[in-house]
């Protein structure tokens, strides 16, 4: 009888307990350009979960309606982030199963995502990641730029400060670095890493996955000006330095005074524990030598 299938789903839901199982929350990575760069299972599980939660649920539509899906959507980007994660929170608790999406790609990479997966695991919601495309990953493995050790910054600061500790950053890297950019500030960033990555191999990936995906290749003169009408999704990949050896490095860093080698780590943002210890680790000497020398 009907009655007695509905009271044994209820079982499977509410434990002895009598509180309502948590739903769980779902982080599923969406087509970053052409819509059949999704996984089965990432199809599977937005047909089967009973919420969406997207970035931008107009964006989101296009591609539930090309897989003939149809689900409540709810709004979550970076504007509403702190309320609409409360708001998730609460249908999880109530036993809903939701999928999380971004525009593109996956989410919590450089998108909405990151707020709710904390607080899902500060309440003891099952977070289960749904992998795909990931577009800086994509942007990498073209690139050909060492894959060997990387280093992602998303999009660079608009704080000055913050800004050049980054292009510090950049510039004393012996790894890949990648950075986004949107397209209308693509020239502006070039420029300000112009003076900081000399004449590294620069590659700058391009709407990846569509129709006009390009890689454009070359050092940063020759990327600032084949870049200057360019549209579209941007990534900026960075020829990591070439490492030093570990004699020329230490005596490089002997021929400044202490505090030029202090303020070059205070730039990158570091605290003075930290500074004190990779001043001692360049020059070759203890800890402490460096610690008494800044408190006489």
């Amino acid at each position: 009888p009907y009655y007695r299938i509905v009271n044994r789903l209820a079982r499977t839901l509410i434990p002895k307990n009598g509180k309502m199982k948590n739903g769980i929350l779902y982080v599923v990575a969406t087509p970053i350009g052409n819509l059949e760069d999704i996984t089965f299972r990432a199809i599977n599980t937005l047909k089967n979960v009973d919420i969406i939660a997207a970035e931008d649920t107009r964006h989101t539509l296009k591609l539930l309606n090309y897989y003939e899906i149809s689900k409540h959507l709810i709004s979550y980007h970076r504007h509403n982030e702190e309320i609409k994660s409360e708001e998730l929170i609460n249908e999880l608790k109530n036993g809903k199963n939701i999928a999380l999406v971004s525009d593109a790609g996956t989410p919590g990479i450089c998108d909405p995502g990151e707020i709710v997966i904390k607080k899902c695991i500060q309440e003891n919601i099952k977070v289960i990641p749904i992998p795909g495309a990931s577009a800086f990953v994509n942007a990498l493995i073209g690139s050909g730029i060492n894959t060997d050790t990387f280093l992602f910054l998303g999009f660079l600061p608009l704080n000055k400060k913050n800004r050049k500790q980054k292009l510090e950053q950049i510039k004393d890297s012996t790894q890949t670095v990648i950075i986004y950019e949107a397209p209308h500030k693509l020239q502006t960033t070039l420029k300000d890493l112009k003076e900081f990555v000399e004449n590294r191999e620069i590659v700058l990936a391009r709407e990846l996955t569509k129709i006009h995906e390009e890689f454009i290749r070359g050092n940063i003169e020759e990327i600032i000006e084949k870049s200057e009408f360019l549209k579209g999704e941007m990534i900026i990949l960075i020829e990591g330095r070439q490492e030093i050896k570990i004699e020329e490095k230490q005596q490089e860093f002997k021929d400044m005074s202490l505090e030029e080698h202090y303020e070059l780590y205070q730039k990158q943002g570091l605290n003075k524990k930290e500074i004190i210890k990779k001043i001692a680790k360049d020059r070759g000497v203890s800890k402490n030598e460096i610690y008494m020398k800044f408190i006489l």
